[in-house]
């Protein structure tokens, strides 16, 4: 997101009023990238699970990139829970501050 500066000759109020226009809620932002990793991290899941299908079917011609897969979902499952976890520790602290 571009950041304007301030002119000290107009009021605020309606330069926050010019900003906001500006911002288009199509465009998504925290939540829209959130979204994505989480189904980034889901296609992974899915992908390995179906590499592990095919590998006991019989069907899979490759155990290494079974295990490649698995290793993938396996450790973006981690990251997110590294995240989700450090997401709840800032809250937390937020929480704890005196105000």
């Amino acid at each position: 997101m571009k950041m304007e500066a301030l002119n000290p000759y107009i009021p605020v109020a309606w330069q926050q009023a010019q900003v906001q226009e500006k911002v288009r809620p199509e465009d998504g932002g925290f939540a829209r990238m959130l979204k994505d990793a989480l189904s980034e991290v889901n296609k992974l899941q899915l992908k390995a699970d179906e590499a592990t299908l095919q590998l006991a079917n019989g069907q899979a011609e490759d155990v290494h990139q079974v295990m490649i897969a698995v290793e993938q979902a396996m450790l973006a499952m981690q990251l997110t829970v590294q995240i989700l976890n450090k997401v709840i520790e800032a809250y937390q602290e937020i929480a704890r501050m005196q105000i």
